[in-house]
């Protein structure tokens, strides 16, 4: 019967409410039918809060028509693969990163009102994280990321037949930052710990070859992931004394610094509200911290390109992502002005067997930002996320060339898009440096043409897709 009288009203009043009607009948029902919705849906949420719920399927969710649902509420990211809805706690999101001073969603029940977070004074480096930011993105330039783990580079070298040993890492890495003219399209290079405290052959301590270079050193200073949530979800580390490491790096050099928030999208309904949530609130707490200690800290919520879906879900859940983390930086008191985002471009899926051409790729992913991140942000450096060399080129420059006016300036933090080709050239050998040095300025000019949109011609890359399924640095 209730089936049978939702099916009636909804006839008489949903889809004619859009133009003039003026039969008693819809207003009879209106507001009975409102009673019975809300308390259907009241119904609904209790029952998936107390005993979990089906797993919806990310695709048909976009062209469903949404049920009201009861307010998010913050939660633990809680140290287990398997998670369900039951085991949420209220308010605990900030306990479980261990830090004190977040100001969280406001408790919309009426058990108790939260006030807005007060007003806080900047940075007592404000002044110059918003010159630093703005030099990242100078015109024509972008950032070289070679903050690969050990492990993960040693990965790199493998694929050369080089040992994963601390001379040969050295020697790659000098090889990068000895490059000729490479201020001309590289303003600044992601370090891992490592390499911000090494020295080269000669001694000379890698950051001073850098300064010297008017290249500006920053470091990874996240220290990975833990599965949390839905299986395969994570949440990032490395907010527990990050203060102390921040003034640290600081004091090697270091002005700025890059922390990666990994999401996926599945058919099981990743990713959760829950691992969005603490993902946006990690990324948030690391971006004041590292302000508070002088450095600019590059926001990376990262949406993974794996998976069958095509590229209107892949824009949808990374304008989710974006969104919450806007709002994450918010509410700590973030200076949009000394900043940076590292986004994802927006693609199809890996396993969807649909492409998109570079202009698809840039309007999709200019128009979800422009949805979501304020312009007072100065500028947005992709990642290039396993594109290939070329294929990350092409839709910068496609970016640039459509939304010339942009509020930010669209430039590129790539790794494997800059370094691939170099390293097969160097092939671990030192007679072979000065010709993976030219190639590395090929490459860095291509991209920083790119990020003025006046890139053309042929392609200096040597290599193809670079594509590695669940990808960590």
């Amino acid at each position: 019967k209730l089936a049978h009288f939702l099916s009636e009203a909804k006839q008489d009043t949903m889809y004619q409410s859009i133009g003039p009607n003026n039969s008693d009948k819809k207003w009879a029902n209106f507001g009975l039918l409102s009673s019975v919705v809300a308390n259907v849906a009241l119904v609904g949420a209790i029952c998936f809060v107390a005993f979990g719920s089906s797993q919806a399927d990310l695709q048909s969710t976009m062209v469903r028509v949404q049920q009201p649902v009861a307010p998010i509420v913050p939660v633990v990211a809680p140290r287990f693969k398997s998670f369900r809805m039951n085991q949420l706690r209220p308010r605990a999101a900030e306990a479980s990163l261990q830090l004190s001073g977040y100001i969280p969603y406001p408790d919309t029940t009426g058990a108790k009102l939260t006030p807005l977070p007060p007003q806080q004074e900047k940075s007592p480096y404000s002044d110059e994280l918003k010159q630093t930011a703005a030099a990242i993105v100078a015109d024509g330039k972008g950032i070289l990321a070679c903050d690969e783990s050990t492990k993960t580079i040693g990965k790199r070298l493998e694929q050369i037949g080089v040992p994963n040993e601390e001379t040969y890492r050295r020697a790659w890495r000098e090889l990068l930052f000895r490059t000729p003219k490479m201020n001309e399209a590289i303003s600044s290079a992601i370090l891992y710990e490592e390499t911000l405290f090494q020295d080269a052959a000669d001694g000379t301590p890698f950051v001073d070859i850098m300064k010297t270079n008017n290249v500006i050193p920053g470091i990874k200073v996240d220290t990975g992931v833990r599965a949390t949530f839905m299986d395969g979800e994570t949440i990032t580390d490395g907010l527990e004394g990050l203060a102390e490491r921040a003034a640290k790096y600081y004091a090697q050099g270091a002005r700025f610094a890059k922390w990666r928030g990994v999401l996926r999208i599945d058919p099981n309904g990743a990713p959760s509200m829950e691992a969005i949530e603490a993902n946006a609130r990690s990324l948030a707490h690391y971006g004041k911290i590292c302000q508070m200690n002088g450095l600019v800290p590059i926001i990376e919520p990262e949406v993974l390109m794996d998976g069958a879906h095509d590229i209107s879900v892949q824009r949808w859940v990374t304008e989710k992502v974006q969104a919450a983390t806007m709002k994450a930086l918010s509410d700590v008191n973030i200076e949009w002005e000394g900043m940076l985002l590292k986004p994802n471009m927006i693609l199809p899926g890996t396993d969807s067997g649909k492409t998109a051409s570079p202009e698809e790729v840039a309007q999709n992913t200019v128009e979800g930002l422009l949805r979501t991140l304020p312009g007072a942000v100065p500028g947005i450096t992709f990642l290039s996320g396993g594109q290939s060399e070329e294929e990350a080129t092409r839709n910068l420059n496609a970016m640039n060339k459509l939304y010339p006016n942009a509020p930010w300036k669209l430039s590129f933090s790539f790794g494997r898009a800059l370094q691939a080709s170099v390293l097969k050239a160097w092939d671990g050998k030192e007679e072979n440096v000065e010709a993976a040095q030219k190639l590395f300025y090929a490459l860095s000019k291509a991209n920083g043409d790119a990020s003025l949109g006046k890139f053309e011609g042929a392609h200096p890359a040597t290599t193809g897709s670079l594509y590695e399924k669940n990808y960590v640095y």
